[in-house]
Formats: structure tokens, C-alpha cells, sequence
């Protein structure tokens, strides 16, 4: 298994991942425009796989990509008296069904909470869904209050 950022040859893995887990967690959306979803991801990644703003990792076995996580770095207002480093917020967080539970989802995080350290990244920020919060727990990340939204109406 070979734990590595995504290539622009990932992206069409990555699109129809993206398509796959979210029918996963509601069937409803696979009646929706499987092309017009695509054209949309596709230049979302284009343009992720060259910024330096998202970092997308995945494993892949052979060439096939089976996990990801997105990372997008939010930059901080500067603050006298410190270093200003960004913070990380993790999304997208995904294994092909037949990798689940056999450790591949957590060295791709665990290869992520190096590259944070290394990168003196200031903390990550996760909303993980009710069944993913031991993943993340036995991955080293505290379960913490949620934060306030506004919804603009």
C-alpha cells in the first residue's frame, strides 16, 4: 500500500469515490446527473491538485486509489508575539468498502498527523459522523463540543 499525495491521474478514481460514498449515505442522490456531478468535481480537484490550499492523500494499491482524506489548510490572521501557522480542517474522508477495517483509512491518517507535525500545522478540525468517532479517537483525536453555525436564510 503506498500512502502518497493525489496525482492528476487520481482524479477520476477520486470523482467517482466521491460519487460512491455519498450514494453510500444517501441512495436518493444516485438518481442525480452522474456527468454534470463529475464536470464539477473535476475542475474542483484540477484546481485543488494546484493550489496550496488543499493537499489530498491517498493510498493506492498498485495504481487503484483505495482511501483518501482532503485536507484544506485555513490560513490564520497573523498575532503579535508568534509564528502564525494555519490550521487543517479534514474532509472527505473515505475507504473502498473492501479495505474498511484492516487498517489502510488509519496510516493514511496516521501519515497525515506526521505531515501536521512536521508542517507545525497549529491543529486539525474534523466533523466525523457518529460511526467514525473511534476511528478517529484511536487515531490520537479528542471528541470536542461542537462549534455555532449561522445559516443565512
Amino acid at each position: 500500500m503506498n500512502i502518497r499525495l493525489a496525482e492528476a491521474k487520481d482524479i477520476k478514481q477520486l470523482i467517482k469515490m466521491r460519487w460512491d460514498s455519498t450514494i453510500e449515505v444517501d441512495e436518493s442522490k444516485k438518481n442525480e446527473s452522474y456527468d454534470d456531478f463529475e464536470k464539477e468535481c473535476q475542475i474542483f480537484l484540477e484546481n485543488a491538485l494546484n493550489s496550496s490550499q488543499w493537499y489530498i492523500w491517498v493510498a493506492a494499491e498498485k495504481e487503484t486509489v483505495v482511501s483518501h482524506i482532503y485536507i484544506e489548510l485555513i490560513q490564520k490572521v497573523p498575532r503579535p508575539g508568534r509564528t502564525t501557522y494555519p490550521f487543517a480542517y479534514m474532509t472527505n474522508v473515505y475507504t473502498v468498502p473492501k479495505y474498511r477495517n484492516k487498517g489502510v483509512g488509519s496510516k493514511v491518517l496516521g501519515s497525515i498527523n506526521k505531515w501536521i507535525k512536521e508542517n507545525n500545522y497549529e491543529f486539525v478540525i474534523v466533523w466525523p459522523s457518529d460511526e467514525a468517532i473511534n476511528y478517529y479517537k484511536k487515531n490520537g483525536y479528542v471528541h470536542c463540543t461542537e462549534p455555532m453555525e449561522y445559516f443565512p436564510s
